[in-house]
């Protein structure tokens, strides 16, 4: 009789657990979806339609939404237990979701968010943190972390996230998956809970990047286009300056895949930090302490501060009154953001509006139709779980800089895994103008196979940590010269750039840079000697036809210097300088 009662009961536990496993509600002990998954669900799409009409263009896919959008029937839970206590189940699904479907696309689940979809961490006490599949002992980031793990762990196609300072773009590159935020505005936001309006955006996941496409032209609606390349990549070395791996992780990936594919002709680099300082004026209104009409903080910084004071302000203004009413238990550092004091008048946050038209256009002027902006995604990786470090002043500071850029400019970006490094993933971030979406998810399609290729091999290569390359050694020094001239210290550029010459003696821009100072010292010889040596290299470079020009009218070379001003123009139509070179040496000589 005891052995059938211990029987009996080894069958009921055996029993329940069933029971445990099959509920919809997923807890934190069962680990088999990584933790990724709050609820499970199935949207089935329509019939395919009857040929010879094409199929849907999402067939055979399947996706997954975080907890923020609506889906009918269900509970929309913001990543927090008392936010789903206190709401009903949403009367109709999101149109977002919906279009996905209708595309042929499976919904299968609900993933887990940062409470609130507020931090960037990935951890949840509430519904514990999801498991990151590249680096287990690392956080997910977040807030849109559930969504990540499910496509890095293989358990769907794609997945749906929100995207407020990083929320898709951080745990995509924690998880080592793409990771894309169209420009604001671009999707549809109804049926989603808000977290900061004019910051919100729809994002979304995927491993392969035609299925990031795919899904990218079924949510924008864009009508069939030719794909178009990129004419300017913009390296943004001072924000690489801040990256807490070797450089040549990221910056030598880009490059080498970007010359294979549309050729050297097309780097610009530039320090984003004096860029902004000189084209987002209102900076300097957002920050009190200035030195002879200077702010004494970098612009980055800055920026990073404006969009956490915009992002708090009107979290607040969506959610406070609900917070006031139902006092949930919050993380001490959610608490901090949400609850602490604003400090911030009415007059600081209308400067905070301006800065973001400001910013808004200043990065599409640099970018304009067919420009992409390389950035680091984040400058650390992945905190550990549990870690400190990602509530340190510092850290926020370096990656809501980063972040803020496409943030408040309103701009899209994608996030592009490159691999790892020390056993986490690393990834590096493209921004194109705001509306430059098709633009930018075509560009990634192009190169992404060679960014993967040259990765693989960056991650084989048996270079230190900190060993630079020669190819490295020689943009420093380009840069100390970019900054001596700027300085006005003519000699000391021409040693900088001979020092980069000497590195790397076949890239055109250092001896078209070097040529212009000596210009300004009037050695016009040696100025033009080394313009011939630059477009010799490269055949489409207007500064050194524009350079040699100037040197040989000052040697009196004059029939030369209107043929170098007369295909600087062929080669730049709209090029004012070539223009009025050109002309007035013609009437000269008439």
């Amino acid at each position: 009789m005891a052995s059938q009662s211990a029987n009996l009961w080894v069958l009921l536990g055996l029993g329940l657990a069933g029971i445990l496993f099959m509920t919809r509600k997923l807890k934190k002990t069962i680990r088999e979806d990584f933790g990724a998954f709050i609820e499970r669900l199935q949207l089935l799409p329509p019939p395919q339609p009857a040929p010879p009409k094409a199929p849907h263009p999402l067939t055979g896919l399947t996706f997954a939404v975080s907890d923020v959008f609506d889906i009918e029937g269900h509970v929309t839970g913001f990543g927090h237990p008392d936010w789903e206590r206190t709401h009903d189940a949403a009367s109709r699904t999101s149109p977002v979701v919906s279009v996905l479907v209708e595309g042929g696309a499976t919904c299968i689940g609900k993933t887990v968010v940062d409470e609130l979809a507020y931090s960037i961490s990935g951890e949840n006490k509430h519904y514990a943190t999801p498991t990151n599949p590249a680096a287990s002992s690392r956080t997910p980031g977040g807030s849109s972390s559930g969504a990540a793990v499910a496509v890095a762990a293989n358990l769907v196609d794609f997945s749906l996230g929100i995207d407020t300072v990083g929320g898709v773009r951080v745990p995509a590159g924690s998880c080592g998956v793409i990771g894309f935020r169209p420009s604001h505005g671009a999707v549809s936001h109804n049926g989603i809970i808000p977290v900061s309006t004019s910051l919100d955006t729809v994002g979304w996941f995927a491993k392969d990047s035609s299925v990031l496409r795919r899904v990218g032209h079924v949510l924008l609606q864009l009508p069939y286009a030719v794909s178009r390349s990129p004419r300017q990549i913009v390296i943004a070395d001072d924000c690489f300056q801040q990256v807490k791996i070797p450089v040549d992780r990221i910056v030598q990936v880009v490059t080498k895949s970007t010359e294979k594919l549309f050729g050297r002709q097309v780097f610009k680099h530039e320090n984003l930090g004096d860029y902004f300082n000189s084209k987002v004026p209102s900076l300097k209104e957002f920050h009190g302490p200035k030195t002879n009409g200077e702010v004494k903080t970098s612009s980055i910084k800055l920026l990073a501060n404006v969009v956490q004071l915009l992002q708090r302000h009107e979290f607040r203004h969506n959610h406070e009154e609900w917070i006031n009413l139902v006092k949930p238990v919050l993380d001490s550092a959610t608490s901090a953001q949400i609850c602490g004091p604003l400090d911030a008048s009415d007059e600081e946050i209308e400067i905070c509006k301006s800065i973001k038209n400001e910013l808004h256009a200043a990065v599409n002027s640099l970018l304009k139709d067919d420009g992409i902006l390389v950035i680091p995604t984040i400058a650390d990786p992945p905190s550990k779980l549990g870690g400190k470090d990602i509530l340190s002043e510092d850290f926020r500071s370096r990656a809501f800089g980063l972040l803020s850029i496409a943030s408040l400019s309103g701009c899209c970006q994608v996030t592009v895994p490159l691999g790892s490094h020390d056993k986490y993933p690393v990834s590096v971030s493209f921004i194109a103008r705001h509306g430059g979406d098709r633009f930018l998810l075509d560009a990634l399609h192009t190169m992404y196979a060679s960014l993967q290729e040259q990765a693989d091999i960056a991650s084989k290569s048996k270079l230190s940590k900190n060993a630079l390359t020669r190819e490295q050694s020689a943009e420093i020094a380009k840069e100390k010269g970019n900054q001596a001239y700027k300085d006005k210290e003519w000699h000391k550029a021409i040693n900088f750039y001979s020092e980069a010459i000497k590195l790397s003696g076949n890239n055109a821009t250092y001896y078209s840079n070097r040529a212009a100072a000596y210009l300004e010292v009037g050695s016009f010889l040696q100025a033009e000697a080394d313009c011939t040596k630059a477009i010799n290299l490269d055949k489409k470079n207007v500064k050194a036809y524009l350079r040699r020009g100037t040197a040989r009218e000052m040697l009196g070379y004059y029939k030369e210097a209107i043929e170098d001003f007369k295909y600087a123009l062929v080669l730049e139509p709209t090029n004012k300088r070539a223009s009025l070179s050109a002309e007035r040496l013609r009437k000269l000589f008439q």
